[in-house]
């Protein structure tokens, strides 16, 4: 056996559900070489090996977020900042940053907020058109929704989009109007009637907005992801920017693309262009078309079979297709040998994506291993849940939403159906590859509060959700790695720290197997990343 160019010891290193933990671990080519005791590994060590003592500290696989937005959330770094861990706990804490932004750029220059949660405001309500008017008169403002599918304009903002009291409601959207009156609050696909009109961001802006939120979750320990929309925020151009950040090096992290497939979007242009399933260029590959189904829970859009226990009466949420197009695009996909990674929330989608992917498959194309995914596939019922084992669908859930929004589901569900949502414990059981993710920048990528939420179904607020859906550390990691990895057709190359997988390592400043919850979510940290055998962040500089 050749030597190692690096050797891990001096700390506890789990390698995952299956193997368990080890004392050292020897890397050479970028890839593990061997795992062991720390005399055995010290044996495999060279003139040129370099070690690094974990000096107690505990190594996982490298993080994979299996599910988020790298150029919308590198893009928001930039954007005003509404999120109520910033302090944005009121409307009026919304109104003076939009303000103090208006008053730095010149008038009719476009302002872009974004990451507000009206159930974490004093108000517990949206802005209105009206107060955006009042600090921003001379700006069109786009405020959006912490989930991302509800923004508020101002008049400025409906105005250069077209809208008013006449304009017609697109299908699967909402345009809200009260006491004959526009609201400001826009909703699905009627968001794009605004987005639309923005300014699109360039080239470099793309890659730089990339390689910035990339370069973020490396220093939370992640190392591989899902773009979930790639040419949602900017067509070819931005698929054009993902090629250029991993042909020249901007590219941070393994990166899994799922083209956006909606009516409008980039599917056919680029299939045409040869981004198909299997193609990869460096860090990056290709593999999954995007569809969306419905909205969000939080806002009240996300489809359900029985309605919302609070807003306007009756209300079931929003079906983005009708069923009979949704299943169409569904059987198109994949036909054209993609991967459908398909957006459904409430279990109304859930019914109506699941339908289409059991149609979609013929003799020649089987829907079995073609690892299709639900994304999100926050409340489901039994026979969804069996069926998706019948067909090898795998779901790709967000256990951070129970502690961001848990609160709030209860609010617009009720217990039984938010105690019932997100069910991780079932899916392991039952034999799926549920893959832990953020759906950033709509949550922040921090894994530790994915794995608060996970192993104690608490809120932020503390609120019980399901405890029998707890997970233990070892099986939440295993969700946050390899789950991620066979999603992403990868479960030989990463997800677990075994002899052949990349070097792909997490070194945490606390052992995550012993610690406290309440130290987990507020304390913990990623101190090294290695990506490929190489470190390429060190949060204390001694490497």
């Amino acid at each position: 056996m050749s030597s190692a160019d690096l050797i891990l010891t001096g700390g506890r290193i789990f390698r995952g559900l299956a193997v368990g933990f080890t004392e050292a671990l020897a890397i050479s080519g970028g890839k593990v070489l061997a795992a062991g005791s720390a005399a055995e590994i010290a044996t495999l060590a060279g003139p040129g090996t370099r070690t690094i003592d974990l000096a107690g500290r505990l190594a996982v696989p490298g993080l994979n977020d299996a599910h988020m937005h790298l150029v919308p959330l590198g893009l928001g770094m930039l954007e005003v900042g509404l999120r109520a861990d910033t302090g944005a706990n009121s409307i009026a804490v919304i109104l003076e940053r939009i303000a103090t932004a208006a008053r730095q750029v010149p008038p009719g220059s476009w302002i872009v907020a974004s990451g507000y949660d009206h159930n974490e405001l004093a108000e517990k309500r949206h802005p209105t058109v009206r107060e955006l008017d009042a600090v921003a008169p001379d700006h069109p403002v786009y405020v959006k929704r912490t989930c991302s599918h509800i923004a508020i304009t101002n008049s400025r903002a409906l105005q250069a989009a077209g809208i008013d009291l006449e304009t017609p409601v697109p299908e699967g959207g909402l345009i809200e109007r009260r006491d004959g009156a526009l609201t400001g609050l826009l909703a699905e696909g009627a968001m794009r009637l605004v987005s639309r009109v923005m300014p699109e961001p360039g080239r470099e802006q793309l890659v730089a907005a990339i390689e910035r939120a990339g370069t973020s979750m490396l220093a939370q320990g992640i190392t591989s992801t899902m773009e979930a929309a790639a040419g949602m925020n900017g067509g070819m151009e931005e698929i054009a920017a993902f090629e250029e950040a991993a042909g020249t090096g901007r590219l941070p992290l393994r990166t899994w693309t799922c083209l956006y497939g909606n009516p409008d979007g980039i599917a056919e242009e680029a299939h045409a262009a040869g981004y198909r399933f299997g193609r990869e260029v460096g860090l990056l590959r290709y593999g999954a078309i995007k569809v969306f189904a419905d909205g969000s829970a939080g806002g009240l859009t996300a489809a359900m079979s029985q309605p919302y226990l609070v807003g306007e009466a009756g209300n079931h949420g929003v079906l983005c297709l009708p069923e009979r197009e949704m299943h169409q695009y569904l059987a198109h996909y994949h036909a054209m040998g993609y991967q459908l990674a398909i957006h459904a929330i409430g279990d109304a989608a859930i019914e109506q994506v699941l339908s289409g992917i059991e149609r979609a498959g013929t003799a020649e194309q089987p829907v079995l291993g073609r690892r299709h995914r639900i994304e999100h596939c926050g409340f489901l019922n039994d026979s969804q849940l069996r069926r998706m084992v019948a067909a090898g669908i795998d779901p790709v859930p967000q256990p951070v939403f129970l502690y961001d929004f848990g609160d709030l589901y209860l609010r617009n569900l009720g217990a039984d159906r938010t105690d019932a949502s997100h069910p991780m414990r079932r899916w392991l059981e039952a034999g799926l590859h549920p893959a832990a993710s953020t759906d950033a920048p709509v949550c922040a990528t921090d894994p530790f509060k994915n794995l608060y939420a996970m192993t104690t179904r608490r809120s932020r607020a503390g609120t019980l959700l399901g405890p029998e859906q707890r997970l233990s550390m070892a099986e939440a990691l295993h969700t946050y790695t390899a789950c991620g990895a066979y999603t992403q057709f990868a479960e030989d190359r990463m997800g677990r720290l075994v002899p052949g997988h990349f070097a792909d390592i997490a070194v945490m400043s606390h052992d995550l197997f012993t610690i406290d919850p309440e130290q987990l979510r507020s304390e913990a940290h990623c101190d090294i990343t290695i990506r490929g055998g190489e470190v390429v962040f060190d949060r204390l500089g001694q490497c």
